[in-house]
């Protein structure tokens, strides 16, 4: 049986901030338990939910070198759906109302938390063969494993993995104080190494020192070999092209179901959804106020409200969007400038704009099931969850042809009858105006054909059965 160890800075259900907690929490209920003993280590914030800091049992702690500092280092376990979770403790490190803040902070925090996490294993008694990292925070584990560790028996076969779920955040900061807080000697910090522009780069670190690297899609493993999308590591990228796969994410199947989901108003499959998905709809519209109407064409949006997502084009377009017959529902925080435009023509047009500027789980689901499209125009995106939900609740995608977007959702084609959504290719507003245009013209003349699309979004597998097996494939090959 192979050991596998996933290290990450968060995972559902304990911590999440994004969708790199739903891979971390997911992923290992899916792989083979014959086959693989998968445990994972997180950080213990101090902003977990209470039920679930109550729920951690004491290990053991001990006390470990950090640069010139001893830091006290609690272990805490719990096993949460079949999977055993280690959490790293240490108060001064992982206080504060939200797993990050400053970046300076940071630094230490994720170089405190990536050298405990492997000082930890030998005392809970887990070897594994394979750890694998996740994103920037833990891109020194790589690197701590080519180091010092690698004198030890005990870590001296151990191979790494790095999922780069964005590439836009790697964890820079001035690189003295790196060194300080690290303790690794100057060899490791030259531009072949951790060294990028002056500063040194955590993720860079991991990229280079790492056995294998894996990114959340196959077209974004080319688009990050890119200069446009290679956020300054695209030569990087190049170098390590025979090392790198992408893979795209799953979501959870039982928790997005539109047949058992709790959180909407009608419960629908792929048989029935024709005369039950509206009934959600109805109760959107009277929930928050929008005219209640089932044959106006609904467009959901459940984002972070940045420009990553696409934002600077909605923003273009979204006067001309509100003189059409349409309602767009909006859900989400982020930049200030879109919060406010988005609640603008709230105020404006009443009938036809909800912003509901906050984030809620429950508010996601119903938008998932009552809207007839759902809007994504990302000028990148790694992989994408939301489009994915929108496909299992028969809401047909409209989206930019970039990374899992492109990988995820295929594009209607009338004259063959296929695809599971619409999409357009350049990053511009009207071409996503007319994109939009076009599928509400499908919407209208063509409801067969509409429904037929319904059929196909909601048959497309994206559990994380299908990744699962592309991951396992990895960790033999490795």
């Amino acid at each position: 049986m192979k050991k596998v160890l996933f290290v990450a800075s968060e995972g559902v259900p304990f911590i999440k901030t994004g969708g790199l907690a739903d891979v971390v929490g997911s992923l290992p209920k899916y792989l083979s338990k014959e086959e693989f003993d998968v445990r994972v280590i997180l950080p213990k914030y101090l902003c977990m939910r209470e039920d679930l800091k109550e729920s951690l049992n004491y290990v053991s702690h001990f006390y470990m070198d950090l640069g010139w500092r001893s830091q006290y280092v609690g272990i805490l376990e719990t096993v949460y759906d079949g999977i055993q979770f280690y959490f790293i403790d240490n108060e001064y490190y992982f206080a504060g109302m939200k797993p990050y803040g400053n970046i300076y902070e940071d630094i230490e925090k994720f170089a405190f938390f990536s050298k405990a996490a492997l000082s930890a294993l030998p005392v809970i008694g887990f070897q594994p063969d394979i750890v694998h990292c996740h994103d920037w925070q833990t891109g020194l584990i790589p690197v701590f494993l080519k180091d010092k560790f690698r004198e030890g028996e005990f870590f001296a076969n151990m191979k790494s993995i790095m999922t780069i779920h964005n590439l836009k955040f790697q964890g820079v900061w001035d690189m003295n104080t790196v060194k300080n807080i690290t303790g690794l000697p100057d060899y490791y910090f030259t531009p072949d190494k951790l060294e990028a522009y002056g500063d040194a780069n955590y993720l860079k670190g991991g990229l280079v020192y790492a056995d294998a690297l894996t990114t959340v899609s196959p077209t974004y493993a080319e688009e990050i070999k890119t200069p446009f999308y290679g956020e300054n590591l695209d030569g990087l990228m190049k170098a390590r092209a025979h090392d790198l796969r992408g893979i795209v994410n799953g979501i959870d199947y039982e928790e997005y179901n539109p047949e058992t989901d709790k959180m909407i108003t009608a419960n629908y499959n792929a048989r029935n959804f024709r005369k039950e998905k509206v009934k959600n709809k109805i109760a959107l519209q009277k929930e928050l106020g929008l005219a209640q109407n089932e044959k106006t064409f609904m467009i959901g949006i459940v984002s972070r409200l940045t420009d990553q997502k696409g934002f600077d084009l909605i923003n273009y377009m979204m006067e001309e969007m509100c003189q059409q017959d349409w309602q767009i529902v909006a859900l989400g925080t982020g930049e200030e400038r879109y919060e406010n435009m988005f609640r603008h023509f709230a105020w404006k047009y009443p009938d036809k704009v909800s912003a509901n500027i906050y984030y809620s789980e429950a508010m996601s689901h119903k938008v998932y099931a009552a809207c007839d499209a759902f809007l994504m125009p990302s000028l990148f995106e790694p992989c994408g969850l939301s489009q994915l939900m929108s496909l299992r609740y028969g809401t047909l995608p409209i989206v930019r042809e970039t990374g899992g977007l492109k990988d995820t959702v295929e594009p209607y084609n009338e004259y063959e009858g296929t695809g599971t959504g619409f999409s357009f290719r350049n990053y511009n507003a009207h071409e996503m105006y007319n994109t939009i245009r076009y599928a509400h013209s499908v919407y209208v003349d063509k409801r067969r054909e509409w429904n037929r699309l319904i059929d196909r979004a909601m048959a497309a597998d994206f559990s994380w059965k299908a990744s699962a097996d592309q991951y396992a494939e990895l960790y033999n090959w490795l």
